[in-house]
């Protein structure tokens, strides 16, 4: 087993090495930029750690990895421009540092880039993570249109937001896990149960991201603050909001999610007001610390050394400090 900082090196020199720019530059340069910006690297580094939890190399599992980060950020792509983000990772996203007919071709090529890393693999392995990377790309793309539908519902319910961000975001954590279990030919009881913590974590990890936009530091968080905020989206947050919120509050949390003003600063900051004092972000870290946990329980179930066990939850636990 390797460190997760190691783990991260491995996947961005196999990108460095894989994702090229050339002619036509304007399709290849945005691919390059928005696959440059870093960031944490969660999903492809789980692929490597699934991969070696089971004795196989991480080198094995290096294209099944770039697939996963290429996806991930194919979809960040297409989301920023659905949202009118002008931040990613503390840069300009593709669509404005370029324009939106870019981001959208440029975000196409690298889906199917995503699909051509899986074509080093003999067929039965092949075979088992494209029918596993279709499904859930799938669901990202379900996951993506329920966000955009309830911006316009005032009726959306808990666990309708919690199916939309299991979709959105935790499927594609679980099957990066999967993945590299798959690769590594281990048992399907072993590749579930991954893919059952990947889902906790995903969870988890939707929820912080959430909490983190309404409450995070401009200067480490990457991307604007308060951006759900401004875009009405009925968050967790939200949600335990409206469940706790007394009559009168209840009312200002309803007209603040139906404006959209030019300058949405005082608009933020008397939502984020509204968020603690309903107890909404208590109840959102609680939550973050319940699938976490949930994560955590399924991890010492593994049959794998305890080394292992307690690497896979020290990321765990680390992802659910983080500020970013």
């Amino acid at each position: 087993m390797h460190s997760i900082a190691q783990y991260q090196e491995f996947i961005a020199q196999h990108a460095a090495d894989q994702v090229r720019v050339k002619e036509p530059l304007g399709l290849y340069e945005p691919v390059s930029y928005i696959m440059s910006l870093g960031g944490k690297r969660l999903r492809p580094v789980l692929t490597l750690l699934a991969t070696e939890l089971f004795e196989a190399k991480y080198q094995e599992a290096l294209p099944a990895a770039l697939a996963v980060e290429v996806f991930h950020n194919f979809s960040l792509v297409h989301d920023d421009i659905m949202d009118a983000a002008p931040l990613r990772r503390g840069h300009e996203t593709v669509h404005e540092k370029w324009d939106i007919n870019t981001g959208i071709l440029s975000g196409d090529a690298m889906l199917i880039m995503a699909y051509r890393y899986f074509e080093s693999y003999p067929p039965e392995v092949f075979q088992q993570l494209v029918c596993l990377f279709s499904k859930t790309a799938l669901e990202v793309c379900e996951g993506q249109q329920w966000d955009v539908d309830f911006e316009q519902r005032d009726n959306v319910t808990l666990p309708e937001y919690l199916k939309m961000i299991e979709y959105k975001t935790a499927v594609l954590v679980a099957a990066a896990l999967k993945m590299g279990a798959i690769i590594a030919k281990t048992s399907e009881e072993n590749a579930q149960l991954l893919y059952d913590f990947g889902l906790n974590l995903g969870l988890a990890f939707q929820l912080q991201d959430d909490y983190l936009d309404a409450f995070g530091d401009p200067a480490t968080f990457g991307k604007q603050v308060g951006g759900d905020i401004i875009e009405n989206k009925k968050t967790y947050l939200y949600l335990k909001a409206k469940e706790f919120a007394k009559p009168q509050d209840k009312l200002q949390l309803a007209q603040l999610f139906s404006i959209q003003p030019t300058d949405n600063t005082d608009k933020i900051e008397s939502v984020k007001r509204l968020f603690e004092r309903t107890g909404a972000s208590h109840a959102t870290q609680d939550a973050i610390e319940m699938y976490t946990q949930k994560a955590l329980e399924l991890v010492d179930t593994l049959p794998v050394d305890q080394t292992k066990k307690d690497l896979l939850s020290a990321f765990a636990q680390n992802l659910m400090r983080r500020t970013v």
